[in-house]
């Protein structure tokens, strides 16, 4: 695949558009993640909060009732899932059908992953779990900086912090990206402004996703 996008062939809106499509699986990931907090339990499973309900040595909790293995592991695992569902949607789509390009290489393997020999379905799930594990942890440690900061829940509603709800779950989502999406990607002309244009309007995103929520149930508050 040449390089996969560039600023005279695609405008600045679709290079976004295709930044956001590569990292679906780990902007996603918060509302299959909030399916999964909500859900798991009403089975009698749950939940099962990631700091063991242990306190900092502030008096804050670490992480707070809002983080759960149950979120942290379905959510992750359901990123692999869109991420295989992705690829079958789109399969042999390049740069001419932008956004919704193919993320996967010949079809055989996906970047890290092909040496693997897992076909395009298991290194699919692969690729989207661990984006979406990245995004996670990265939303974790967004509500870690919000504890530290006094800014803590209050019964089942989560203190309003747009940024730190935001900005680490994005840049770990990159980070996890970089890691793992095959070199090419992060190599064509133009995709670093791409990258930085999403992530300018990765909290109107978040917050449409998060009024979503709250809509069917997921969230106590829209935010």
């Amino acid at each position: 695949m040449e390089g996969l996008v560039s600023l005279e062939e695609l405008g600045i809106f679709t290079l976004v558009l295709c930044v956001l499509w590569l990292y679906l699986p780990g902007y996603l990931v918060n509302t299959f993640a909030m399916m999964w907090g909500k859900w798991l339990p009403k089975t009698g499973y749950g939940p099962w909060p990631i700091d063991g309900g242990r306190t900092h040595k502030d008096g804050n909790r670490v992480l707070g009732d809002g983080k759960t293995w149950n979120g942290l592991i379905g959510g992750s695992l359901t990123s692999g899932l869109l991420a295989i569902f992705m690829v079958w949607l789109v399969s042999g789509n390049d740069l001419t059908n932008a956004p919704f390009i193919d993320i996967s290489i010949n079809g055989s393997g996906i970047g890290t992953f092909s040496f693997l020999n897992l076909g395009w379905i298991g290194s699919a799930f692969y690729l989207g779990t661990l984006l979406g594990f990245f995004s996670l942890v990265g939303d974790s440690t967004g509500s870690f900086m919000k504890r530290r900061r006094g800014l803590k829940r209050e019964g089942g509603v989560s203190s309003k912090a747009p940024l730190l709800d935001t900005l680490p779950f994005a840049i770990f989502t990159f980070i996890g990206g970089l890691i793992f999406l095959p070199s090419t990607y992060h190599s064509a002309e133009g995709v670093w402004i791409g990258m930085l244009g999403l992530l300018i309007l990765t909290p109107i995103i978040h917050r449409a996703f998060n009024i979503l929520g709250y809509k069917l149930g997921w969230k106590d508050v829209p935010y």
